[in-house]
């Protein structure tokens, strides 16, 4: 979890590659309602402009002789990031169609699960949970209990009722980030707290047991929407592919003639020392302070929040986790981050993989338990 919000629905493009007959890669990069879009405040924030520059001449494609399979990436922004789906297939209709209803479930969650429209689901149920059950459908419900199991797992570390904390410190919109007071904080405080939704399986209600209680998927969204991209790229036939949100990514079978997909995990200092892994199967997300945050007094002060102080967390810079699922990585990730290396080691150590990058002293240092995949550097 990269801790950008579900946005709102950006303008449809995306990069794809083409294999001619020469041999040759070219990429042509198809913009639909493009009047604007580079000048779109979000995707420049996102992607800068060097990226933006980028765009016009990146070359990802290539094709394997073992089996004629054609690697194919396309990139879209959605959920406040840019989606990536690389599919290893020979080029075909059918291949596009599935990569196609794969962006659809990034679609589909934004509609459920977007804070920052308002006509998602969500959106209506944080407004009136609180007055009384409420009726939701049984995708958000599904969601929502999957958020709660999460909670329960952690002990509260994750937490996606931080919402009304992430709004007072300027998180959520990333925009007029302030130091609250203690007065302030002990005021949100009472608002905050996973025990205070209730979820009624029978009739397929949420209620929100105190005044002001609000969800934030930020914590889960991303990786529930790749799990279902993933779930429809199977169902369609697709073997080997990769679908990645930001900080968060799963990947179904491996590339052909290779035994590993190569992934690089951010550098939070930024400088470009990316760490290399083999990633065999399964689900990998990040939760790091160098995304979301803003620097006051000369300390840093990130979006992740812990839901029992309302406090940033300090002196960790980094938590990627590996998991089965990406929703199981994305809320992991962050519980993790709350929780710091001693208990999550404890709690999870011996079920998922985890890897903490720590400040201290001015310098970095990782940490990683054993079923977390070996660096390359």
């Amino acid at each position: 979890m990269c801790g950008a919000p579900l946005n709102h629905t950006w303008p449809y493009y995306f990069i794809q590659s083409h294999i001619i007959s020469s041999g040759l890669v070219s990429t042509i990069l198809n913009v639909v309602s493009l009047s604007g879009l580079l000048h779109t405040p979000s995707l420049r924030y996102i992607l800068g402009p060097w990226c933006l520059a980028s765009l016009s001449w990146l070359l990802i494609g290539c094709q394997s002789a073992a089996d004629n399979s054609t690697k194919i990436t396309r990139i879209q922004p959605h959920l406040g990031t840019l989606i990536s789906i690389t599919v290893h297939h020979q080029n075909n209709p059918k291949v596009q169609s599935a990569i196609n209803a794969a962006f659809d479930e990034f679609r589909a969650v934004d509609k459920l699960l977007s804070i920052h429209r308002p006509d998602s689901e969500l959106t209506a149920l944080n407004k009136t949970a609180a007055n009384g059950p409420v009726v939701v459908s049984t995708k958000l419900f599904a969601a929502l209990q999957t958020a709660m199991d999460f909670s329960r797992q952690t002990g509260g570390a994750f937490d996606p009722t931080i919402r009304p904390l992430a709004d007072l410190w300027g998180f959520i919109k990333k925009a007029g980030y302030r130091l609250p007071t203690t007065t302030e904080l002990a005021t949100v405080l009472p608002r905050v707290g996973w025990q205070k939704v209730q979820l009624d399986n029978f009739s397929h209600t949420v209620h929100f047991t105190a005044p002001g209680v609000s969800i934030d998927p930020g914590g889960f969204g991303k990786g529930l929407a790749v799990d279902r991209a993933i779930g429809r790229l199977k169902a369609l036939g697709i073997k080997n592919a990769m679908v990645k949100a930001g900080g968060d990514l799963r990947v179904i079978g491996l590339p052909p003639g290779h035994d590993h997909w190569l992934i690089f995990i951010e550098d939070p200092k930024k400088h470009g020392k990316r760490t290399a892994i083999h990633f065999r199967e399964g689900a990998l997300s990040t939760s790091g302070n160098y995304e979301n945050f803003f620097m006051a007094n000369g300390q840093r002060y990130s979006h992740l929040l812990d839901p029992r102080t309302g406090l940033p967390v300090q002196k960790v810079a980094s938590c990627t986790v590996t998991a089965p699922t990406c929703v199981q990585s994305d809320a992991l990730a962050t519980a993790c981050f709350i929780l710091g290396p001693k208990k999550s080691m404890t709690l999870f150590g011996n079920k998922i993989g985890i890897r903490f990058i720590l400040e201290k002293n001015g310098k970095l240092v990782s940490i990683s338990s054993h079923r977390f995949p070996n660096t390359l550097r």
